[in-house]
């Protein structure tokens, strides 16, 4: 951006002369963000959020927990039999960041806040690059409305859009440090990036991060041509001390996550011997690629189809979403008229008819932004331009996963910390923040006032001689609509060499689709990505209009600015309705969504401290049981690596003394005559065992469950705990209870004749369970893969099982120290831009220029 030739005069100006256009914005975006969430806002409604249900499911004890004591649960029994709370719901006191976010949304609900934030940073972002409020109002609009940003809303997908949200500070802060002020610029971007890791998406974090990598790249090479290396790495190391605040910020939540990390299933099984393809088959080959991240296989299930990037500029291009409404007067609505058939199916057709096994909608960036993007290709300043065009197609490539494999295999195996992540076809969100962002500032450079040169010439149909850079504008702004254009009727021609037919169309078949019926639902699917291709040429051409008439001086520049703005909203806001729109809200909230069943009201009534409940329909998937009991089963992305494999070998086998082990002491059936089974197997909270035998390694652990009977045998591994021989102990008369129980706080009473080992139904973790025998601290081992065991001393004792990570203490204790500091600095930030000269507003490096 060239330098603001009328910035001090803009400064000079009364303060609430230039804070008006920027409440006047931020008011819209209030009004933009209740009026598109009026259900929520005005109709007393909540959106149906399968994940956000899910999540309330699995942190409830966690969370009645701190309702009820005044302090965090660390673990919760309420999913998989045990696990931390670290990525389920725990608070950390010393992230004061919590408190900036509830500042920023102004009260607004949950999901009416993650819009209303997302369209203010992108407006903050462009404002600190100098550009004036209408247009940044536009790339606002371009970046909050996006379609996968309300998309994943529908889906429950709270943190990540937040992520999102946030990713504009970041980069606002980036461009201002190296192109304008470093000192405000390392501020936005330390706030920036603490919003954004604070919010808890990693994956969102890292695709933000690579575009920030690349531009630091461009700007390296830049600053080396042009000897001005040592002022890049003052400003680069600003930066870093702003992203190293940043971390610590959230470290307590980091550092936990990153211990748990090495324990959960995004890491590598200790088991040699791969699991079985499904329950009772032999073990599937071992695959190549099996390390310390997520399987391959696994991360690119979600990868979008190379054709599908074309919906970017034309949504409907393959149909839209897995399951969308068809209208009584679509092809299909006709057939089922003629044939009598019932057209209420007609709410939910698989009218998508990519490679993709499901979608929720696909990625839209906007008719008006793509054409304002290929513009900016055009005209905006090279190494802007440059940063944001790399950053697309990156994004693009990495999207495409498995079906560009020769690149992205090789990115998943070598690219650090990528192999964490699946659903590679989230990388398009560097795109989502690239193009717009590029839009923007090509709609800056050409709405601009232009003083006129007498000697210029009068174009034919003007008045007035133009500026010349007018002159040379216009032709950009023609061949950027063509290119456009263009692309919109290749697809048109396109769709007529297409058979429009999807996977999903055999499954119909056998379900009793007729050929006539799947030729009518084939014809809706052509009908729906022509319609578009017309849509967005209407949108297209409208935008043209509006530059060509500007440029021509037949158009002022607040009008013109307007009339894109109401462009771009209208252009996403009739896309974004389609996939998240009035059908997606209810009336029941989340609270109601969790109402007992009847097999909930029998098992309840069991007032014992502590046993686990097995739902037998889908126990893996859900979280309804984790609601009202302790379960076998639950609903997370990042259960326990040990557990996964107990799950894949023992459990789906339905191996009966595991599942006796766990505690298991009621099975949910799902029949209505016998709703509930009690397990008369369950081995209870604790038991001695009479003998121990000691294995080589996990594997041989792993199989001694096939056959073991854990009620009087443990089996340990002796290369993890070499202190534990095999023995048999006498344990007649021995006994042993649960006196006591909250989520991380057991307390026991035993006597034993004799020394002897007890096993207790609780999950292993070995980085913060600590026993005490008498009140002393004494070590504890594994037993049978996943369950805690304790020598015990003959006599009458009290053994109490806290849970005590050092690791929550540590990171918390960083993260208060780091928010103090980040107060301090966004305090010395204010001071600073009040106390700034007005001439030195006007200094801003090159950003928009051609």
């Amino acid at each position: 951006m060239a330098a603001v030739a009328s910035a001090p005069s803009v400064s000079s100006a009364p303060w609430w002369q230039r804070a008006l256009p920027h409440v006047l914005a931020v008011l819209f975006f209030v009004v933009l963000a209740c009026v598109y969430f009026s259900p929520i806002m005005f109709d007393g409604k909540t959106l149906a959020q399968h994940d956000i249900t899910q999540f309330q499911g699995g942190a409830h004890e966690a969370q009645e927990y701190a309702k009820a004591m005044g302090r965090e649960a660390l673990w919760t029994n309420s999913m998989f039999s045990g696990m931390p709370t670290y990525l389920i719901s725990l608070h950390f006191p010393g992230d004061w960041s919590v408190y900036l976010q509830k500042a920023l949304t102004l009260g607004l609900p949950a999901v009416v806040a993650n819009l209303f934030l997302a369209l203010l940073c992108g407006y903050i972002l462009l404002v600190a690059l100098g550009v004036r409020p209408l247009i940044a109002v536009a790339g606002a609009v371009a970046l909050g409305f996006s379609s996968y940003n309300l998309a994943i809303l529908a889906a429950g997908h709270n943190t990540k859009s937040l992520a999102l949200a946030y990713a504009p500070l970041v980069l606002g802060g980036l461009l201002v440090t190296y192109r304008r002020d470093k000192w405000l610029g390392a501020a936005l971007f330390a706030v920036g990036l603490t919003l954004n890791i604070h919010v808890n998406h990693l994956q969102i974090t890292y695709y933000l991060l690579l575009l920030v990598a690349i531009f630091g790249i461009i700007e390296l090479v830049s600053a080396a041509r042009n000897g001005r290396l040592p002022e890049f790495l003052k400003r680069t190391a600003l930066l870093g001390l702003g992203a190293a605040l940043a971390v610590g910020v959230s470290f307590g939540r980091l550092y936990t996550t990153a211990e748990y990390s090495k324990y959960s299933n995004r890491g590598p099984s200790e088991l040699k011997t791969p699991a079985p393809m499904a329950p009772g088959q032999a073990p599937a080959a071992k695959s190549e690629d099996e390390g310390s991240g997520v399987d391959r296989d696994y991360a690119f299930q979600y990868s979008y189809g190379v054709g599908e990037t074309i919906t970017l500029l034309i949504p409907n291009f393959y149909g839209g979403a897995s399951s969308m409404p068809l209208g009584l007067d679509s092809n299909l609505g006709r057939q089922l008229s003629s044939m009598g058939a019932d057209p209420n199916m007609l709410a939910a057709m698989p009218t998508y008819w990519g490679q993709q096994s499901y979608t929720a909608g696909p990625v839209y960036m906007g008719a008006v932004v793509c054409f304002l993007f290929i513009l900016g290709l055009f005209v905006v300043e090279k190494r802007t331009r440059y940063w944001l065009l790399a950053g697309t197609i990156l994004s693009v490539l990495l999207a495409w996963g498995k079906n560009f494999e020769t690149f992205n295999y090789l990115i998943f195996d070598l690219l650090p910390g990528y192999n964490k992540f699946r659903a590679v076809s989230m990388a398009l969100v560097i795109a989502q923040l690239a193009i717009p962002i590029l839009g923007a500032l090509a709609l800056s450079r050409v709405l601009r006032p232009r003083a006129i040169v007498p000697a210029a010439p009068v174009l034919p149909g003007t008045k007035a001689p133009l500026s010349a850079d007018a002159v040379a504008l216009l032709p950009k702004v023609l061949y950027a609509g063509a290119i456009a254009a263009g692309l919109c009727v290749l697809a048109y021609l396109a769709s007529f060499s297409f058979d429009f037919a999807a996977p999903v169309d055999g499954e119909l078949t056998k379900q009793g689709f007729t050929p006539q019926l799947l030729g009518a639902l084939r014809a809706d699917r052509a009908d729906l990505l022509r319609n578009d291709v017309w849509r967005g040429l209407l949108f297209i051409g409208a935008a043209l209009g509006v530059l060509y008439f500007h440029l021509r001086g037949q158009l002022k520049v607040v009008p013109a600015a307007a009339m894109m703005v109401l462009l771009v909203l209208v252009d996403l806001w009739g896309v974004d309705k389609r996939y998240l729109g009035d059908q997606h809200f209810q009336r029941e909230t989340i609270a109601e969504a969790f109402q007992p069943t009847p097999a909930d009201q029998l098992i309840l009534q069991d007032k014992d401290l502590d046993y686990r409940v097995l739902n037998l329909a889908n126990p893996f998937n859900e979280a309804q049981t984790s609601y009202f009991h302790k379960s076998i089963g639950g609903y997370h992305g990042a259960k326990l690596r040990r557990y996964q494999d107990l799950i894949e070998r023992q459990i789906s086998n339905n191996n009966q003394q595991v599942i006796n082990m766990l505690n298991t002491r009621y099975l949910i059936t799902g029949d209505a005559k016998q709703p509930v089974q009690r397990n008369p197997g369950a081995l209870g909270n604790a038991w001695f065992v009479g003998e121990v035998k000691t294995v080589a390694n996990p594997d041989a652990e792993m199989a001694a469950l096939n056959t073991l009977n854990p009620a009087t045998v443990a089996v340990v591994d002796a290369s993890k705990f070499p202190q534990q021989k095999a023995a048999t102990y006498d344990m007649t008369g021995a006994s042993i209870a649960l006196t006591n129980y909250s989520p991380d706080e057991l307390k026991y009473r035993y006597n034993a004749p004799h020394d002897g080992l007890v096993v207790f139904s609780e999950i292993y973790y070995a980085d913060g369970w600590q026993a005490y025998i008498d009140g002393k601290p004494v070590p504890h081992l594994r037993a049978d893969y996943v369950l805690r065991a304790l020598p015990v001393p003959a006599g009458s004792h009290t053994i109490d099982f806290k849970f005590e990570p050092k690791a929550y203490a540590v990171g918390n204790g960083v993260s208060l120290a780091a928010s103090i500091v980040l107060l301090l600095v966004l305090v010395g930030a204010v001071v600073y831009a009040v106390r700034r000269k007005p001439t030195e507003d006007a200094v801003v490096a090159p950003v928009t220029l051609a």
